[in-house]
């Protein structure tokens, strides 16, 4: 099993060793509020990640308690990816990064009811998308 090296006892700095690149959020972020969970479909989003790249960082996300994938062989296409509890918790985060994204780094594809859904009352939003388990889902409650 990988073990994460940490570089101080910060939450901070802790939570960036493991983090604190690009790649790890996205595959949460894909994880967790775009429905993906097989290797194939991480591959195909929009950021490109190659897949040496990839299969590292499900590896340490998994030896880190984020994630859990199914028994199947890897190669069967079969195999799926999950957010464990310890994972769900980045919900607050993520969405929290999402936010200030949309308002700072426009134009970004953030739904407009969402943002207005967060700025309401981050706390009910991020538990509602974990309840139902994911961000179109938490839309469709919406209305859109």
């Amino acid at each position: 099993m990988t073990r994460i090296a940490k570089r101080s006892t910060c939450p901070i700095s802790s939570s960036l060793d493991l983090l604190g690149d690009k790649w790890s959020l996205l595959v949460m972020r894909d994880l967790l509020f775009r429905d993906k969970a097989h290797y194939r479909e991480f591959l195909a989003s929009e950021e490109r990640i190659a897949t040496n790249i990839l299969a590292d960082r499900l590896e340490r996300l998994e030896a880190a308690g984020l994630i859990e994938k199914s028994g199947e062989h890897p190669r069967s296409g079969k195999q799926t990816y999950v957010a464990t509890e310890k994972g769900q918790d980045l919900i607050p985060l993520l969405l929290e990064m999402m936010l200030w994204g949309a308002r700072h780094m426009p134009p970004t594809d953030t739904p407009p009811q969402l943002v207005a859904a967060l700025e309401r009352d981050r706390a009910a939003a991020a538990r509602a998308i974990r309840e139902q388990g994911g961000i179109e889902a938490f839309l469709g409650s919406l209305g859109g």
